[in-house]
């Protein structure tokens, strides 16, 4: 088994071995995977976060050792840079910018210098304020299929960023975080920072959103924005109309 670790600030994950492939989700900084196939361009990895897999170009990814990846991925002092956009001095005195949620405690490991605030993960599990307040920060943010960042960033990848900047590691896509958590029988009985689930025609589960006070939702739908939530589902202040119809609210933490 060989491993490795994302030394730049976001890669693209692909569906498939080429860059004409969808991209199915990204690889922020300093995050760790099992290279589960190796080609001569590309390899099949697994993300050691949500365990999600797909395609990365061998150009952007640096093998580590089995000792270096556990150390890196089960450590008890795993930071994330807090800020939307912040920056990283390379070992060769080069700068890269982070973005929100990339995990900065690997920067040692490859050489380079974080010296912006960050936010621990084992001290934040039972914060759902905090939720809130990093979710705000992601106000306006661009929709992206496949998308992790403030520069762009899909319904999923949204809660699963907040919930991981506070101690809760979520499955990547909606369907799957659908499977986390107690169910709710009412909006009422739900506190901000809980999640509500939307499906499509057919049932299926494509949506999630977080839920705030006073029956608000923010969530990413064309751009991270909020809106009304009520037991029909998402009622956009923009044009009037409910978008999403809901499907079931959940209590994570």
């Amino acid at each position: 088994m060989k491993y490795g670790i994302c030394p730049i600030s976001i890669v693209p994950l692909r569906l498939e071995a080429r860059d004409q492939s969808e991209m199915i989700s990204q690889v922020l900084y300093g995050e760790v995977f099992k290279i589960i196939e190796y080609r001569k361009k590309w390899s099949k990895i697994r993300l050691h976060n949500d365990q999600y897999e797909g395609w990365l170009d061998n150009k952007q990814l640096l093998e580590i050792s089995s000792e270096e990846y556990h150390e890196l991925a089960d450590g008890l002092d795993i930071a994330f840079a807090k800020e939307p956009l912040s920056i990283v001095t390379h070992k060769d005195s080069t700068l890269s910018t982070l973005v929100l949620g990339s995990q900065v405690s690997s920067a040692s490991f490859l050489g380079d210098k974080f010296q912006s605030d960050t936010v621990r993960e084992q001290a934040q599990a039972s914060n759902k304020e905090q939720i809130i307040d990093h979710a705000l920060l992601m106000l306006n943010a661009p929709y992206l299929w496949g998308g992790r960042s403030c520069l762009g960033i899909d319904c999923s990848g949204f809660t699963q960023l907040m919930y991981r900047l506070n101690g809760y590691r979520l499955s990547r896509d909606a369907s799957q975080q659908a499977t986390h958590g107690q169910v709710l029988s009412f909006i009422e009985e739900s506190d901000p920072g809980d999640l509500a689930f939307f499906d499509n025609t057919e049932g299926a589960i494509t949506h999630v959103g977080i839920i705030m006070k006073d029956n608000h939702i923010i969530h990413a739908h064309g751009k991270v924005r909020i809106d009304r939530l009520d037991q029909s589902g998402i009622f956009n202040l923009d044009s009037g109309s409910h978008t999403h119809k809901l499907r079931m609210i959940k209590k994570i933490l």
